[in-house]
């Protein structure tokens, strides 16, 4: 190594918050990002996409957003014990579809053609059952 990526080395390290503070602050501030930042700030260098990835504590507060939707899920992967991170990235996307049919969304849909397919993602016979106990009783409110 030269002197020249010596000294591109110790200002990378100097401006790079994450090697200079405690790893409580450095988790404290990574805490508050939403989501899509986190994912984000994960990708901006490798000392940040280590510090992200094996927190799993920052991982946590959205898979139990998550869980209000996908309970049965989630517990059921808490006790197969994955890490809050790939619990998470197992459940994420299923979450935001299976809350948008939960809520009605799709209720109007008469065939699969008319589903919007980049919005859509795998689910068991367990969701799709509350899927259509939540439409149906849709339908009894709407017939009384």
């Amino acid at each position: 190594m030269n002197s020249a990526d010596a000294e591109c080395r110790s200002t990378t390290s100097q401006s790079n918050f994450v090697e200079l503070l405690p790893p409580e602050v450095t988790c404290k501030i990574f805490s508050q990002l939403d989501i899509q930042s986190l994912c984000r700030a994960s990708e901006t260098c490798w000392s940040w996409h280590r510090t992200i990835r094996n927190n799993d504590a920052l991982w946590k507060p959205y898979c139990l957003t998550a869980r209000a939707v996908c309970q049965r899920e989630i517990d059921n992967d808490i006790k197969s014990g994955y890490t809050w991170k790939v619990i998470l990235l197992r459940n994420y996307q299923k979450s935001k579809v299976k809350h948008e049919w939960l809520s009605g969304r799709y209720s109007n849909i008469r065939s699969p053609a008319s589903l919007p397919e980049k919005l859509m993602c795998p689910m068991d016979a367990d969701t799709w059952g509350e899927i259509l106990d939540a439409e149906l009783g849709r339908e009894v409110e709407k017939s009384q």
